[in-house]
């Protein structure tokens, strides 16, 4: 009993027993009480100080002391001086020590001439004439050094560490005296410094250490009654003011009192006198005391511990507060008494209690507790939005370093042919040319490789080049290569360049397009001939590789999106930094101030460089011998400026956590310096100084590194595994260190462990230990080290190796240490939940500490990541008990993986809302609201969409740093390729996203959703092609039936030729623009939202498969050549041959500006008309908005006015490249349109109309706002020539040039809600039931390409008043805009029969719209559900209304304003 009492956590809490550290244990809870509570062990030569081992305690409502009756109510504290420098006050007595050659040094003590005290004369025979005295005083209980008041002259302050006095010369001999006075102060220690020639005098590797405190009657043994010592500490806490003291103060106060009266004792006071002074202080104490009966006196505190830990025990090991500690220790005092009242004598009482006779009631009392048992703990209530990190938002560019340019019109020239090209790019070049140049990009697709020149060079350029297979040839190309117009010479050909314009003002640019066929080629030699001149490369030839580099090599000019300068100042400094981690991390701190001014970009930067070291891409050691403690000073000088740029740069606040959690902790010089000196204790306390022991020493001395870390632990492993070597490698295989590794070091370790088993108890003891010094350096992330130095811990010196203490992080929140302790207690539980609850309780506790400066920050930002990181670990651990959980579980695990996830990151408002839906979500579940799988899919939806814009943020900021630095440091390419890969996979976002794909299946099961969503049902056959956008291939013509699997659709693309269906993981709303033009098309369309079955489907790329969709699912099936042609031929007789369009150029009418009343087919298109026809016609709780509009053909006007000639004939060249073929012209087309001027008839007139319609006047504003209208009307017009619509028209062959757009001009009314209607359910063609889906604020978020789902119902003709919720919204985006006016596009071929043109071109709102993150938690649509009833039944009924109106299905756009529903634009649903 008395063992397991010894180490049970109520022993340590309440009794704090002093433990040697080298014999310390782990207690029942798995806590490492030597990291817990500091040792205080025995050094020999100094004084030994035994404390009781009842605490005492500091409350608020008095000093608690539990007296003792061992050596009759006495304790005795031994004082054992090192040396025996003199025996009395008066006499004087000399110790001599050997300095150097005949030099001696001797030290005498004595009383001093005056008063009490201590005299010291120090002298040094045969010296030289610079001598000092570098010293301090040593306090009682205590290691560090004080600086005495009383100092000799010309003594000086060292750091405000140390005292430096000056010797006096006499003779050959040096004297100084030092008298102390101070009775605190038990001993001096010093050292002796020859400043001429920089040399310490130690004794034998020591410092000097003179003992003060003797007895005045000469004896060897001074005694302090130990109740003297508790009622002078009483006396000293009541003197304070009744301070309510941590335990480690409680300690100094007690230690403080002891030192008092031992000076009293040595300045000649006897015990019996200090008794009979505290006697008369000691009323008011033995007062609080009378209370207590004699009996309590009776019950030996032995006995009392022990009943108190079997109450604990019984109550199940909780983690009490220190105020539940005294009350319990106080109850199983209570509980003896009671069995001594009952005449049971003590030696009875202790046989009952070893037995467990002693009646408690501690089970019932407990259970009535509130606070946290040892399985739970009870988290504190919060309000999420204290999470909430905002920061501007900014585009990722370096701010200092090197300004981004603005791209060149020759470089946005080839990134427009790059994008339309779709192929892999095999090599980008950049060459100067004096003040221009010239870019060269080689693309490769489908077995054809094609080079893209491009260059600002003016005049006549013609390329004279040729095909090389290897270095230095030049092979005349095929034919068939030669661009039109080319002349083929002997082994080359010459080809003129091409004029063309790009960027904004148009610039000219000159290029040429090659087409390789043959694959055997490997690069291209050219020069350029111009003028009559040879232009070439540097005097060479220019050359142009067609093999894709294995390495990321990047050329000249390279390195966009990335601190470019700083990661070229980083290469240049790679080579010094190689030679130690000392080196690079100075080199770090050196640079870190420039990052800092670079912005994210620069501390990207700086965050790439060291993964790439951490994950040994880069050397760790070079040919350099460095001591551990240089390591760790460099180490703290770069995490301690991290922490300051942490403070001062709140929004830079992720990104640096990560460089510190690749850096390590570094540690206080000492802590590093044990690292070389523990080892050689280790191997001469375990006799283990050859082999692999060895070897491993001269590697630590030589470089320690985050590889000893593992080493250690493969040692353990060894060892633990019964000396089993296989253990080993394992250990250190499976950590990335090989053999190869181990024998690379410097001093490389070549032999394996080979122990006796007689070491092993030593060892393992030793190792553990050295284990936490290791990680104390070394490891960013290790969760004991973590908590061990926030919670302070002592580790004391042995012979050389030096002494570490590490005081607790001040100002930790109350019963902080103790939540510490309970997830170190469950940091290793099967059951992950109460460990995940304690992780994020304690980094809850944490945040508001790190989001100031504060004195060891640095500590808890460590503890913090380490808290992080272990609760990535945990969920993963509990991954098996998730298998056979419900959905609620699931579901709560997320919540709080979230939470952690949002914890860690800036600009976390998405993440927020996604956490305060799960939890609204919960609520839900437990309530058996009959939606909640509903809106915990959507919750769902949108988490995944948080957790890819995070993972796409990631690569945008780091990837870029992590291609141009690898390819100049020569990092491994895979290591380049995966690096974002890697990091997100590192944290709590791959983890989340796991527990995302558990939950999926089991929500659309019981929300009845099953596998698909089906947005066109059309029965079709083709043959299946994998893409990664559906962007990248709609300007693509397929020549067979083709079946697309698009990994992301966004909602605005247009339908390839030849695409019979598109299958997607991606959610577009289903009357998106892309949904509505596959329903037209007869296009197969649905999302997939079961990952095997879109891995099945992926996997029969180039196979033909048959599709049959029904309301809920898609039926495929492989079918042979022969039926996909009786197919084809059934649906040629049904769908007849491709709808023959055409388009009736429109006219100017001679007005610019005309009112709704005006409205015609011959000046405005469907669009304008709709809305004109619907105004007076619905009933008055429908709103239509005031409308004007610019009719049909002024545009053509505009052009026309001689203030736009240049524009215009800008236009016609452009027109003209873009007719033979040159899709680029289409981005320069638009960028002309936009320099348009505008007439002043053309205001007066638009002016005039909005005035008398009653719209307000943009002009009214200022210059300014009109401006701004005036280029929001150019966009409409622009929008003609925006690539989807281009290439739409061209599949049906409409003309292009008879495509007229007039501009629908309206106020826009600032919508709560945006809504589409499809007055025929569009999956199913049911007629009889109306569909719509609804967003909140503008309805562009429903309609474009942005991410999400909006809320969708259906409703039956028959049953408005019913809405039939299919699924809540989940975009995380809403647009809001100021009042404002909308400019819409309204041509002529947007609604023509038999063509999808809606929605083709843009409407552009006069000020751009607020992007707002949604907050669905406080939205009445999704929380009231009388309020959205009310809402979906009034949309309904438009939709009903109009349709009626019309008498044909209706696709109808609204907006929801304080309740009352706006219709802006219907049309014929397609």
């Amino acid at each position: 009993m008395s063992d397991t009492l010894r180490h049970g956590l109520f022993h340590q809490s309440l009794c704090r027993s002093t433990i040697l550290e080298h014999h310390s244990k782990t207690n029942s809870q798995g806590i490492f009480i030597k990291a817990l509570f500091p040792a205080s062990p025995a050094k020999p030569g100094t004084v030994l100080l035994s404390k009781a081992l009842i605490p005492t305690k500091y409350r608020e409502n008095g000093l608690k002391v539990e007296k003792t009756n061992i050596i009759k109510g006495r304790r005795m504290v031994s004082v054992v001086p090192r040396a025996v420098l003199t025996t009395g006050p008066a006499s004087e007595l000399s110790r001599k020590f050997i300095l150097d050659g005949n030099s001696e040094l001797q030290i005498g003590i004595s009383a001093p001439t005056q008063g009490p005290g201590f005299q010291i004369d120090i002298k040094v025979t045969n010296s030289s004439d610079s001598l000092i005295l570098h010293w301090g005083g040593i306090p009682y209980g205590k290691k560090s050094w004080v600086l005495p008041s009383c100092r000799p002259n010309g003594t000086k302050l060292y750091k405000n560490r140390a005292l430096r006095s000056p010797f006096s010369k006499s003779g050959s001999d040096s004297l100084l005296k030092i008298e102390i006075n101070d009775p605190q102060i038990e001993a001096i220690e010093f050292l002796i410094v020859d400043e001429a020639q920089n040399k310490w005098f130690k004794d034998n590797g020591h410092n000097f250490h003179v003992q003060l405190v003797r007895s005045v009657k000469q004896s060897s043994v001074v005694s302090v009654p130990e109740d003297l010592v508790q009622i002078q500490a009483y006396l000293r806490w009541e003197r304070k003011g009744k301070q309510l003291y941590t335990p480690e103060q409680e300690k100094e106060e007690y230690e403080a009192a002891r030192a008092e009266l031992l000076g009293e004792i040595v300045r000649g006071a006897s015990v019996e006198e200090i008794r009979a002074r505290l006697a008369k202080s000691d009323d008011k104490y033995e007062t609080k005391e009378s209370n207590v009966p004699e009996s309590k006196s009776k019950i030996p505190d032995d006995l009392i511990q022990i009943q108190a830990f079997i109450r604990w025990e019984k109550a199940g090991k909780p983690n009490y507060s220190p105020d539940e500690q005294l009350k319990e220790f106080e109850e199983a005092r209570q509980e003896l008494l009671g069995e001594l009242d009952k005449g049971t004598s003590l030696d009875e009482i202790r046989k009952k209690i070893v037995k467990g006779d002693i009646q408690t009631k501690v089970s019932k009392q407990l259970k009535k507790k509130s606070y946290f048992t040892a399985e739970r703990i009870k988290r504190k209530e919060m309000d999420f939005m204290q999470l909430l990190n905002k920061f501007v938002t900014k585009s990722v560019k370096e701010k200092v370093s090197v300004p981004l340019e603005r791209p060149t019109a020759v470089e946005l020239f080839l990134n427009t042919k790059e994008e339309q090209d779709g192929g892999s790019i095999l090599n980008k070049s950049v060459f100067k040319i004096g003040d221009k140049e010239l870019r060269v990009t080689v693309t490769k697709r489908s077995g054809r490789t094609k080079i893209y020149l491009a260059t600002d060079l003016k005049g006549p350029l013609t390329l004279h080049w040729a095909l090389s297979k290897k270095a230095g040839e030049w092979v005349a190309p095929p034919r068939s290569s030669l661009p039109q117009g080319s002349v083929s010479l002997d082994k080359a050909c010459e080809t003129q360049f091409a004029k063309s314009y790009s960027g904004e003002p148009p610039c000219q640019v000159q290029s040429l397009d090659i087409e390789i066929d043959d694959e055997n080629f490997s690069g291209m030699p050219f020069v350029l001939l111009s003028s009559g001149s040879w232009i070439k490369n540097n005097g060479s030839d220019f050359y142009i590789d067609f093999v894709g580099s294995k390495k990321v090599k990047k050329d000249a000019g390279d390195g966009k999106g990335t601190a470019k300068a700083l990661l070229d100042k980083i290469a240049a400094m790679e080579s010094e930094a190689q030679k130690s981690f000392m080196h690079r991390f100075n080199i770090a701190s050196d640079l870190l101030a420039w990052a800092k001014d670079a912005g994210e970009l620069g501390l990207a930067g700086i965050f790439v460089w060291m993964r790439f070291m951490a994950t040994r891409q880069l050397i760790w050691n070079k040919n350099y011998n460095v001591k551990p403690r240089e390591i760790s000073k460099a180490q703290d000088r770069l995490t301690d400026l991290l922490q300051n740029i942490y403070i001062s740069y709140p929004q830079y606040r992720e990104i640096l956590r990560m460089i510190l959690s690749t850096v390590g902790r570094g540690g206080e010089g000492d802590v590093g310096q044990r690292i070389r000196d523990e080892i050689l204790l280790i191997q001469r306390n375990n006799d283990c100084k050859g082999g692999m022991m060895e070897e491993w020493h001269q590697k630590l001395h030589n470089n320690t590194s985050p590889d000893d870390v593992v080493i250690c632990q493969a040692l353990i492993d060894y060892i633990t595994s019964d000396f089993d070597v296989k253990a080993y490698w394992k250990t250190l295989n499976s950590n990335g260190i090989t053999k190869e590794r181990l024998l690379s070091y410097d001093r490389g370790i070549h032999s394996e462990p080979n122990f006796r088993r007689d070491q092993k108890d030593g060892l393992l003891r030793d190792l553990e230990h050295y284990m936490r010094t290791l990680k104390a350096v070394h490891s960013g992330a290790d969760l004991e080290s973590a908590i061990t130095k926030c919670l302070g811990y002592r580790d004391e010196g042995q012979d050389f190796m030096v002494g570490v203490q590490i005081n607790p992080v001040p100002g930790l929140p109350s019963g902080f240490p103790e939540l510490l302790r309970f997830v170190m207690d469950h940091v290793e539980d099967k059951n992950v939940e109460p460990l995940l609850e304690g992780l994020l309780e304690a980094r809850e506790q944490l945040r508001p500490l790190l989001l100031k400066s504060r004195d060891r920050l640095k500590d808890l930002l460590f503890l913090d990541i380490a808290l992080d990181s272990m609760v990535r670990t945990a969920t993963e651990r509990g991954y098996e008990e998730l298998n056979n959980a419900g959905p609620e579980k699931i579901m709560y695990v997320i919540t709080l993986v979230l939470e952690n996830l949002t914890l860690s990151s800036d600009n976390n408002e998405d993440l927020v809302y996604c956490l305060k839906g799960w939890n609204q979500a919960l609520r839900m579940s437990k309530s058996r609201d009959g939606h909640w799988a509903l809106f915990a899919k959507s919750v769902l939806d949108r988490t995944r969409l948080a957790l890819s814009s995070k993972a796409e943020l990631y690569h945008q900021v780091l990837q870029p740093s992590a291609e141009y630095l690898g390819s100049l440091l020569g990092v491994d390419q895979r290591a380049v390729e995966i690096f974002t890969e890697e990091i997100i996979r590192a944290g709590s976002a791959a983890t989340l996203s796991q527990l995302l794909n558990r939950l999926d299946p089991v929500l659309r099961k019981t929300a009845n959703l099953g596998s698909w969503q089906i947005i066109s049902p059309v029965e079709t056959a083709g043959y299946v092609v994998v893409v990664d956008e559906l962007l990248a291939v709609q300007n693509k013509s397929y020549g067979q039936p083709t079946i697309l699997i698009a990994k992301s659709v966004k909602g605005e693309e247009e339908i390839p030729d030849g695409t019979v269906a598109v299958l997607t993981p991606d959610m577009p709303d289903v009357l998106s623009h892309v949904s509505v033009r596959a329903r037209n098309s007869k296009v197969c369309f649905a999302t997939c939202f079961d990952p095997s079955i879109l891995s099945d489907l992926q996997a029969k790329e180039g196979k033909l498969l048959r599709l049959k969709p029904t309301s809920a699912d898609v039926v495929y099936s492989e079918v042979k050549d022969g039926e996909l042609l009786m197919a084809s031929s059934t649906s040629m007789k049904e769908d007849g041959s491709s709808p023959s369009v055409t388009l009736v150029r429109k006219q100017f009418c001679g007005r610019y500006a005309i009112s709704s009343e005006e409205f015609t087919s011959a000046m405005v298109g469907a669009k304008s008309r709709n809305i004109a026809y619907l105004k007076g016609k619905v009933p008055s709780w429908l709103g239509i908005p005031t409308s004007v509009a610019l009719p049909f053909g002024v545009f053509e006007k505009v052009l026309s006015d001689s203030s736009n000639q240049a524009v215009a004939e800008t236009l016609q060249f452009l027109k003209k490249r873009l007719a033979e073929g040159e899709f680029s012209a289409l981005g320069e087309i638009r960028r002309a349109v936009l320099q348009l001027a505008v007439p002043p008839q053309l205001v007066q007139e638009l002016k005039s109309k909005m005035q008398s319609s009653g719209m307000p006047w943009p002009g009214d504003e200022g210059e300014q706002r009109w401006d701004q209208a005036w280029m929001a009307i150019k966009k409409v017009w622009a929008s003609k020539w925006n690539e989807r619509a281009y290439f739409s028209t061209r599949k049906v062959k409409l003309d292009h040039d008879y495509l007229c757009m007039a501009v629908l001009v309206q106020e826009i009314i600032n919508a709560d809600y945006a809504f589409v209607i499809h007055t025929t359910n569009p999956s199913s063609g049911d007629s009889s039931e109306i569909y719509a889906e609804v967003v909140k604020g503008l309805g562009e978020t429903l309609v474009g390409a942005y991410p999400g789902r909006a809320l969708s119902f259906l409703c039956k003709k028959n049953d408005l008043n019913s809405p039939k919720l299919l699924g809540y919204p989940s975009k995380p985006i809403g647009l809001f805009i100021r009042r404002s006016i909308i400019f819409r596009s309204d041509s002529n071929g947007e609604d023509l029969e038999g063509y999808a043109g809606a929605g083709l071109y843009d409407s552009v709102p006069m000020d751009e719209e607020e992007k707002v993150v949604l907050d669905y938690s406080s939205d009445r649509l999704i929380t009231d559900g009388k309020f959205r009833h009310s809402i979906l039944s009034s949309i309904a009924r438009a939709g009903s209304t109009i349709e009626n109106l019309y008498g044909s299905s209706q696709d109808i756009e609204g907006v929801v304003r304080d309740g009352k529903i706006y219709v802006v634009q219907t049309r014929p649903q397609m």
